[in-house]
């Protein structure tokens, strides 16, 4: 118990006065009585112990009447000693992920928070608040109100483990500071580790809003599964977290144009074929029917003219096994003999092959040099008889080095099978019993931060990479390598040249870093920018020579098909979808422990904080108790005998 005028208590010293003065009229002088009276004595004595015990009742009374009163003057209260004498810091996460759509009892689980969080929090109460894109640090309820209530979901998805990190970084560092945190979330299952730790002056206060069912179809994903001369193949996967459904309908449009429509039952998960027409640009949008989260009900994707990917072969050997590889459906396949080279086409170029030249000139290789600085590949295969001193003149750019040749047969034995010239499907698995290539001679080669795709079986690279530079030590002809003959060479050299040029995918995922390359040139202090009706950004991009690389992740921000525009110019679209980690409705459970709370209820969980930082004034009480003091003398001194 304290007290707000506690000066007021030295006045309970007043209290000796009545005591002084009762003793004083207790001190009588001794009385002998007379024979004649002396059978009064008995009852005298009685009525006067009697009254002796009256006096003390009464002066016992007054006593406490006196205190009471006094003790209401110095206005007593109770408290929570902590949060009394401590400054005190609120902290509001508030998950706004897209998980937050479900229903509650009370409609969707993030418009009753929002609800919740205005009637409950005092307007002029200090505090931080965020959410998973949004920060309102140092404000107030009053001040915030309205943006609360224009809040919407954000494809920004963060761990339960990741907001928590975040939130504590708006308190304070000052000691003997009481921090509430109120962590607002349905807590959906991710893979963090979601373990809140706490001091003495830190409070965790956890609500968990759960929807009244778990049920949700989504659209998955999609892909392309098949081409046929006349027609694409687009696989559709949906998945389902609640009851099986037996007639979903699933709807394929181009643009606004309805072009397929399919039905499928589903339980857990289920695949379903949607057929395209061939050589059409698609600007598609699938759809479900489903009335529980909305975000993952539709899905958009592209499927544009492709660019071709420029290559240049420069030959001293025969090209014939380049050419079957970079067809005309994909590459534009240049091939020029040495001595004939044309430099200015070597800025058209995405892809550029060195095949075993002897010699490499110096004003080639200066131009290699721009070439791979302005993000083109090259490939280098050297002949048998190279002049040392002009290939190294190159690779010195590269921090590679040719040494002398060795003549010895070996095989080529060791695949980097996690290299993306490899993981993206080529092997189904690895292979041990596989024909391997052999040379008859190779180079040795020492490389700073190379990357071995191909290895002998002593360990030493047969083909390395460097950024965007490929490095073979041996040559291919078939008087040195079986290279040509094995089934390795399709995959390794066509990939090199497709991911000189990275066309845009089917789609791309928001929050993810994506990366697109367009097929421009553009001038000096232009920007290409994505737009979708009101929607516009401007991505982040790197300018080449002749195309620009596009870098993208939390813009755009809004799923939909976008347009990529030079000025007014529509160059292309571009698909972004939303994250599908939110689609699963499976939650995490919590359990209480020190200084961490768990509710299911906003309200509740502001009361037990306005409870714990409530002051229960005490006054009243005592002046309650004086007059029933005060009572309790008068009838002591009418009905007392």
């Amino acid at each position: 118990m304290q007290f707000k005028n506690p000066e007021l208590l030295y006045a309970l010293f007043l209290l000796l006065i009545p005591i002084i003065v009762h003793l004083f009229q207790l001190r009588k002088f001794q009385k002998e009585a007379f024979t004649n009276v002396a059978f009064l004595k008995e009852a005298t004595i009685q009525t006067r112990k009697s009254s002796q015990i009256k006096k003390w009742l009464i002066l016992c009374t007054r006593l406490l009447l006196l205190a009471a009163i006094i003790l209401a003057f110095a206005q007593p209260f109770t408290t929570n000693s902590n949060t009394f004498n401590s400054k005190k810091e609120t902290v509001i996460y508030l998950d706004n992920s897209f998980s937050m759509q479900a229903k509650g009892n009370q409609g969707e689980l993030l418009k009753r928070a929002v609800q919740d969080l205005i009637s409950n929090v005092p307007e002029d109460e200090n505090i931080s608040l965020i959410t998973n894109d949004a920060v309102f640090k140092n404000t107030t309820i009053k001040a915030i109100k309205n943006d609360l209530l224009q809040l919407d979901y954000s494809s920004s998805s963060i761990t339960s483990e990741a907001a928590l990190l975040k939130s504590n970084t708006f308190f304070s560092k000052q000691k003997n500071t009481l921090k509430n945190l109120v962590f607002i979330s349905d807590f959906q299952q991710d893979k963090s580790g979601f373990s809140p730790q706490t001091d003495s002056l830190t409070y965790v206060h956890l609500v968990q809003l759960k929807p009244v069912n778990s049920n949700n179809i989504a659209i998955d994903s999609a892909y392309i599964s098949e081409t046929t001369p006349t027609s694409i193949e687009l696989k559709v996967r949906l998945t389902n977290s609640g009851k099986p459904i037996e007639n979903l309908p699933v709807s394929l449009f181009n643009d606004t144009e309805l072009i397929a429509k399919t039905s499928v039952a589903i339980k857990d998960q289920v695949e379903t074929i949607l057929s395209l027409p061939i050589n059409d640009v698609i600007n598609g949008k699938i759809t479900i029917d489903d009335v529980n989260l909305q975000f993952d009900n539709s899905l958009f994707f592209n499927i544009n003219k492709t660019s071709k990917i420029n290559v240049l072969s420069i030959n001293a050997e025969d090209d014939s096994f380049l050419k079957r590889i970079y067809t005309e459906d994909e590459f534009n396949f240049t091939s020029t003999p040495e001595n004939q080279l044309n430099y200015t086409l070597l800025d058209q170029q995405h892809v550029i092959i060195l095949n075993e030249l002897n010699n490499i000139p110096n004003a080639l290789a200066s131009a290699l040099k721009a070439f791979t600085n302005q993000g083109g590949s090259l490939i280098i295969i050297p002949s048998t008889d190279i002049n040392l001193e002009s290939y190294n003149q190159l690779l010195n750019a590269f921090g590679s080095n040719f040494g002398t040749i060795i003549k010895t047969e070996k095989r080529i034995t060791s695949i980097n099978y996690s290299h993306p010239l490899y993981n993206s499907g080529v092997f189904e698995k690895q292979v041990d019993n596989f024909q391997y290539p052999t040379i008859a001679s190779f180079y040795n080669i020492i490389s700073k931060n190379a990357s071995a795709i191909l290895k002998f079986e002593d360990g030493k690279p047969f083909l390395n990479q460097i950024k965007n530079t490929y490095i073979f030590t041996s040559s291919l002809n078939l008087d040195n390598s079986s290279f040509k003959n094995s089934p390795l060479i399709v995959p390794t050299l066509y990939n090199m040249g497709k991911f000189s040029f990275k066309n845009p995918a089917l789609y791309y995922t928001i929050g993810k870093e994506n990366t697109f390359d367009v097929d421009i040139s553009l001038q000096q202090d232009d920007i290409l920018s994505l737009v979708n009706g009101d929607e516009n950004s401007i991505p982040k991009q790197q300018y080449f020579n002749n195309k620009v690389v596009i870098n993208t992740s939390e813009t755009p921000s809004i799923a939909a098909i976008y347009a990529i525009k030079d000025k007014n110019e529509t160059i292309k679209n571009v698909s972004y979808n939303y994250n599908r980690d939110e689609s699963s409705l499976v939650y995490v459970p919590l359990s209480a422990s020190k200084n961490i709370t768990v509710n299911d209820s906003i309200t509740e969980i502001f009361d037990t904080i306005k409870s714990d930082a409530k002051i229960n004034a005490l006054w009243k009480w005592f002046v309650i108790f004086a007059l029933a003091l005060l009572i309790i003398e008068m009838l002591i001194l009418k009905y007392f005998k």
